[in-house]
């Protein structure tokens, strides 16, 4: 294996381990008992950051060995995808979540807005732009890097939930049982309905413009171009 190779496997087992060795173990209870919450919340951002910074630069310099080559038909399904990744991100944002860090201390008690679609929203935007990369790039070393996002987002989804249940279990049981990890699985199962208006304008219309404008400068940013126009 090529060292640059391996240096790219360290840093996604530092990212995972950081990820699911402390969050959500007896060790992160350990931690937050002796240090308290908010110390414990800004070491681990902080670990986080320096974990995240050794990735990207481990597969920046990593070897990209082909594994397939994403067909043009293909390359435009996974831009398509992006466009709901970029959706649930922006009403992740303007939607305080009972799933999101510090979430419990203001979130509502029933899935309100994109919660009622899925109570991981920022997770599946993660998930799909990971996934989308992982297919379209078709290399070793994106194999590595994006896969590791993808791991760390859909193993994060019930990791964030046992998380809740133990802090409040009735008014989590009462929130999951009108929600889904699943995106509209709730909805499908008769469990809740979609209602628009609680999710606005604004993440349909902010996720489009962030979708055009990433497609439009992918190029001049990363050097590659998502899709051939023309």
């Amino acid at each position: 294996m090529p060292e640059s190779l391996g240096t790219l496997v360290l840093a996604a087992l530092v990212w995972l381990a950081i990820h699911f060795g402390i969050a959500g173990t007896r060790l992160r209870g350990a931690i937050v008992a002796r240090i308290g919450e908010g110390p414990f919340r800004g070491l681990f951002s902080a670990a986080s950051l320096a974990a995240l910074w050794f990735l990207a630069v481990s597969y920046n310099a990593a070897p990209t060995t082909p594994l397939w080559t994403a067909p043009p038909w293909l390359r435009w399904i996974l831009v398509l995808a992006m466009l709901p990744a970029f959706v649930l991100f922006v009403a992740a944002l303007v939607t305080p979540s009972p799933t999101a860090v510090g979430g419990e201390r203001n979130a509502p008690a029933e899935p309100h807005g994109i919660q009622r679609i899925t109570r991981h929203p920022m997770l599946w935007s993660f998930a799909i732009w990971a996934a989308v990369h992982v297919i379209g790039n078709g290399d070793t070393a994106s194999l590595l890097f994006f896969g590791a996002f993808l791991l760390t987002a859909l193993l994060g989804m019930p990791s964030i939930d046992a998380k809740a249940a133990a802090r409040d279990p009735e008014r989590w049981a009462r929130f999951t049982a009108r929600s889904s990890i699943l995106p509209f699985g709730a909805i499908a199962a008769g469990r809740n309905r979609l209602v628009w208006r609680e999710i606005g304008w604004l993440p349909p219309v902010l996720g489009l413009l962030l979708w055009a404008a990433v497609l439009h400068f992918h190029r001049a940013v990363f050097g590659v171009a998502p899709v051939i126009f023309g």
